[in-house]
């Protein structure tokens, strides 16, 4: 097998069209959901459409209530500590290094069961469940994020509203 290399047509636009993004370290929309800190890396808005991506700080004893993703993907790579899957009805533990993949329809959410925090980057194809994440508490310098309460839950709750996200909590037993 061979690769031809197409000769340069400086009225190509593939040659010198400019279109990419980049998010330097440590940038991004960041906020917190309960205990747990989100960085928005790239919105739907970002990428007409085509995908979220997000770098999560998950604590002991957090994580998001099952639930269901009918229109969208959703991929999780783990980059430090563990997490305990669901995926439907199993329960699966992910370390550093592990890759999950969610397709649409199937009921999932990572819980940190471990006593250190761990950091993982996850990624919504098409994009738009990472909107969710654009709704929480502004962060404050050197406090940790704290736990929500019932209350401040139902106030994310009705936030949302308006976000065409198809996603419905489905709890465990």
């Amino acid at each position: 097998m061979s690769l031809v290399m197409p000769q340069m047509d400086p009225d190509d636009p593939r040659w010198t069209k400019r279109g990419s993004i980049h998010v330097p370290a440590g940038e991004g929309i960041t906020k917190w959901i309960s205990d747990n800190v989100y960085t928005v890396k790239v919105h739907t808005d970002m990428t007409d459409g085509q995908l979220g991506f997000v770098e999560a700080d998950v604590p002991p004893g957090a994580g998001p209530v099952a639930h269901v993703h009918n229109r969208n993907s959703e991929a999780f790579y783990l980059l430090d500590g563990e997490l305990e899957f669901l995926n439907g009805d199993e329960k699966l533990t992910a370390r550093s290094g592990d890759f999950i993949y969610v397709p649409p329809g199937i009921r999932h959410r990572f819980l940190n069961k471990s006593v250190r925090h761990a950091k993982m980057l996850f990624l919504f194809t098409p994009g738009g469940p990472e909107a969710l994440f654009m709704r929480g508490d502004e962060p404050i310098p050197g406090v940790p994020a704290p736990l929500w309460d019932g209350e401040r839950f139902a106030q994310y709750g009705e936030s949302l509203s308006d976000l065409d996200i198809d996603s419905p909590v489905m709890p465990e037993g």
